[in-house]
């Protein structure tokens, strides 16, 4: 499959929106499922409910979040290998990252006791909170190595630009989870059991749906089947060991603040715990609807960088920013406006409202701060240079918890949310002081070809 190169503005413009526009509409119904959820919660009697999903949802979040390596290092390196004309290795990474997803789920689910006990350790919610949120950790455990395997499909799909196939089976798959967890909840009264037992069957679902447009993907990229050469080439996975180690790495960084607002909100009672689930939901949906121009950043910088062309790198990175930026202030506009209104569509307790709305101005300004995070995110993961992704996060990391030892007595939720809004900050100076360096290799490439 040949991929065009845009010319002109215009064409620039096209290829950004047809590349994001599905993985906007993707991105978005995941945490139309976590809205869907704390909506379904914030109508059962007390606060304990919500508590427990966003409890038992944190956990599992966590989780999948440290696997996220395996998403970002297949989109790279696919995008790259798709740059560079490399077709049977697009399929050899695809099989490499579905093989390591299989073993790391099958592990969790050996492991899930120890994991269970430290993950619940972790956290000082209520006994009435962690009850629930325990039954939701025993269902959902289940259903890991399909979430893995989805997780591998979407990041090739984005590699070979097959933004529809990626839509479509995240689509199914969110769209099948509410439609569950709204009948399991609303329908047979299943509580927080129903919720986990949605997404479970969904997970599965989601998995055989993935692996078989995937199939079809690398096979219209021109793959024509069978064990491609090369496929556990030594130095190969020496270098995918490299990646995965430090997207790890990163990862772990990146997603230790949000970790930490669900334990320390736990701390600080189960009012806040719910009230700054409700407002999460809306930080999510942020979050993955600026990701898909970060995806798109991925796989646009990832072509470039494989094709050695750093006008083009430059380029991609420019035009998906703009219509990202964009996006961001339209949505800081949306939770100025009418966040009060959106958090009493999430739950019926006015006492969860009321604290909610305290911290509204911060959710009202994360779109604005943590855009460029994500594009640069983009960008670098793209073009796989891990390392320096790797070291970033971890000085914002510490940043973020110097914030937080400052901030969180004297302001408490306040010093929460402020937190991690310099954490947001301090990765998108960080990274973007780094760009530069990517430029500069890519242009150096192309002059040793």
């Amino acid at each position: 499959m040949s991929v065009t190169v845009p010319k002109s503005p215009g064409e620039w413009h096209l290829r950004v929106w047809s590349l994001s526009w599905p993985m906007i509409l993707a991105n978005l119904t995941l945490p139309l499922v976590g809205v869907v959820d704390t909506a379904v919660m914030g109508r059962q009697p007390d606060a304990t409910y919500v508590g427990a999903v966003a409890l038992g949802s944190t956990i599992f979040n966590a989780i999948y979040w440290m696997y996220g390596f395996l998403r970002m290092s297949s989109t790279g390196l696919t995008a790259q290998a798709l740059g560079a004309g490399k077709i049977d290795e697009l399929a050899a990474i695809a099989i490499r990252a579905f093989c390591a997803a299989v073993v790391l789920g099958v592990m969790l689910i050996v492991l899930q006791w120890p994991i269970r006990s430290f993950m619940f350790g972790l956290f000082e919610a209520s006994e009435a909170v962690e009850s629930q949120a325990a039954g939701y950790f025993d269902i959902r455990v289940w259903s890991t190595p399909a979430v893995l395997i989805y997780i591998v499909a979407i990041g090739v799909l984005f590699g070979l630009q097959r933004m529809g196939a990626a839509l479509l089976v995240s689509v199914v798959f969110n769209g099948t989870n509410i439609v569950l967890d709204l009948w399991f909840v609303l329908g047979l009264g299943w509580g927080v059991n129903g919720v986990a037992a949605g997404t479970l069957i969904s997970e599965w679902l989601a998995a055989g749906l993935s692996l078989v447009m995937t199939y079809r993907a690398l096979r219209r990229s021109g793959w024509q089947g069978g064990r491609p050469p090369d496929l556990w080439n030594r130095a190969r996975l020496a270098g995918l060991t490299n990646v995965s180690t430090n997207l790890i790495v990163r990862t772990f960084f990146v997603q230790l603040p949000f970790f930490m607002l669900t334990a320390l909100s736990a701390w600080l009672g189960d009012l806040v715990l719910a009230a700054n689930a409700v407002l999460m939901q809306f930080f999510h949906i942020m979050a993955y609807g600026l990701d898909g121009f970060a995806h798109t950043t991925e796989t646009l910088t990832g072509h470039a960088f494989g094709a050695n062309d750093p006008r083009r790198l430059r380029r991609s990175a420019i035009y998906c920013s703009i219509w990202a930026g964009l996006i961001a202030g339209m949505l800081s506009l949306v939770y100025l406006i009418w966040g009060t209104d959106l958090v009493a569509m999430l739950t019926l307790l006015p006492e969860v409202r009321a604290v909610a709305a305290e911290y509204l101005p911060w959710i009202a300004a994360a779109p604005l701060v943590a855009v460029w995070a994500f594009m640069l995110d983009g960008v670098f993961i793209g073009t796989t240079r891990t390392r320096e992704l790797r070291n970033s996060m971890f000085v914002a990391a510490i940043v973020y918890l110097l914030a937080v030892w400052l901030s969180l007595e004297p302001l408490r939720n306040h010093g929460i949310w402020l937190s991690m809004t310099i954490f947001m900050a301090m990765r998108s100076v960080l990274l973007g002081a780094l760009y530069p360096r990517i430029e500069r290799l890519a242009a150096a490439r192309a002059g040793g070809m």
